[in-house]
């Protein structure tokens, strides 16, 4: 998930409510990232902060053979600020070449780069979808999700341990998830892996996933409930109980020959750094939980973004009102490409077409009175400059007291985004050689 929006971001929709002189983009345009305060700032990949962090999501997958640095810059010179056609259209054109390309090599001969070439295509075909989630009509929503999948598929099967797709059972659902074994003998550590808001289990692998295996460790990851595999093909949005969805990637793991059942730990990526430390609190098998970044109430999260304003709207019950005034801005092209990407994927990942609704769930997920539950310890990262959700990792490391070790990953480094965008061989560096430290 990204998310790493400005503070107070949809404080202009609350201006609407309460017949404020200023002008919705006079409002929102004066929310700004102040990057003079930061000597680490990072180049900007496009005036559109959100396509910049966008940009940079696709180019930190680099490190780990999901995109190559020349191609996705390329692209980006393509992008218009807040058009989110013209996002589309050069991640898809670029995905487009590249199976192209992929398809022109004989993978008997040249496994490797088949494979890599493969992978690309994925990734680029999953950042082609990513601002089309308005219109849940879209059909471009389902085929280039089915083109991202097979790309993913045939690159996953010439890995050197080919990578095995499982479907697993939930309580009224099916949790796709893909095993990548380490390839080493007997019984491997293991980490568990889960996106967030918005990612998909295939990025998982570029992410974090490859530089696991490269340690002589297993990694599975997986989907639940309101991400991207399981909300198209079962229409199922997030659910709060978490555990539900990790409890049986446990008992898969666990069943597994390969598997040391001693050695699991979790990774919660982005969003799932709240879904994380919630399943954690029910599931007590896990060896050590990875919260990247860590959240405490992704409740209060969004409530600090919507503002006192709109929260005010919200708590009178009037529905219609609080609906009027978020689509209104919606519909306004002065609306920044946060606000507008935010909102539409928050209703489609949580499955309502109602932001009241929305809303009303979103306040179910915290970890107020179930974090004296976890038992494992748990990695709380967090990063410098992360706009949305800042402070939030460290009201999880002072809740969980001495069950968490706290890492702030500074923008010096180039780490100081959200998830540490942009430093994945840093970041799993830190987080990995703690994990392997826990289970030694």
């Amino acid at each position: 998930m990204k998310l790493q929006s400005a503070p107070l971001l949809f404080h202009a929709f609350s201006s609407l409510a309460l017949g404020n002189s200023l002008t919705r983009s006079q409002e929102f345009h004066s929310i700004k990232r102040d990057n003079s305060k930061n000597t680490g700032s990072m180049l900007q990949l496009s005036s559109d902060e959100d396509f910049h962090f966008g940009i940079l999501r696709v180019l930190g997958l680099a490190p780990y053979q999901g995109s190559d640095i020349g191609e996705v810059l390329v692209a980006a010179n393509q992008i218009a600020p807040g058009d989110f056609e013209s996002y589309y259209t050069a991640f898809n054109d670029l995905g487009n070449r590249v199976h192209d390309a992929a398809s022109a090599i004989d993978s008997k001969v040249h496994p490797v780069s088949a494979r890599n070439a493969l992978f690309r295509e994925a990734t680029y075909y999953r950042s082609a979808d990513f601002y089309l989630h308005g219109n849940w009509n879209d059909s471009r929503i389902y085929s280039l999700w089915a083109k991202q999948l097979s790309a993913f598929d045939k690159a996953i099967a010439l890995l050197p341990t080919p990578g095995e797709r499982v479907t697993l059972q939930g309580k009224g659902f099916i949790i796709p998830a893909i095993f990548f074994g380490s390839g080493l003998p007997g019984p491997r550590p293991t980490m568990l892996m889960c996106n967030g808001f918005d990612g998909a289990q295939e990025e998982m692998y570029h992410a974090i996933g490859e530089a696991v295996v490269q340690r002589g460790m297993n990694v599975i990851t997986f989907e639940g409930p309101g991400q991207p595999t399981v909300r198209r093909y079962q229409g199922l949005g997030f659910i709060p109980e978490w555990e539900e969805v990790v409890t049986p990637v446990v008992d898969y793991a666990s069943s597994r020959p390969d598997v040391d059942a001693e050695k699991i730990g979790l990774w919660g990526q982005s969003f799932g750094g709240y879904l994380a430390p919630r399943a954690a609190a029910f599931e007590h098998r896990l060896a050590a939980v990875v919260a990247f970044d860590g959240i405490y109430s992704f409740a209060q999260g969004i409530a600090d973004q919507f503002g006192p304003q709109l929260e005010a709207v919200y708590q009178s019950g009037n529905e219609t009102l609080f609906n009027d005034i978020v689509s209104e801005a919606l519909a306004n092209s002065s609306t920044p490409t946060s606000a507008r990407w935010a909102i539409q994927q928050g209703l489609w990942s949580f499955n309502t077409m109602s932001a009241f609704i929305w809303y009303e769930k979103v306040t179910q997920y915290t970890l107020d009175g179930i974090i004296q539950n976890i038992t494992a310890p748990v990695f709380v990262g967090d990063a410098q400059a992360d706009m949305f959700f800042a402070g939030q990792a460290k009201i999880l490391a002072e809740k969980l007291g001495d069950r968490a070790t706290y890492h702030l990953f500074h923008s010096i480094d180039g780490a100081g985004e959200h998830c540490s965008l942009g430093a994945a061989v840093l970041s799993a560096q830190v987080v990995l050689d703690w994990f392997q430290k826990i289970i030694s």
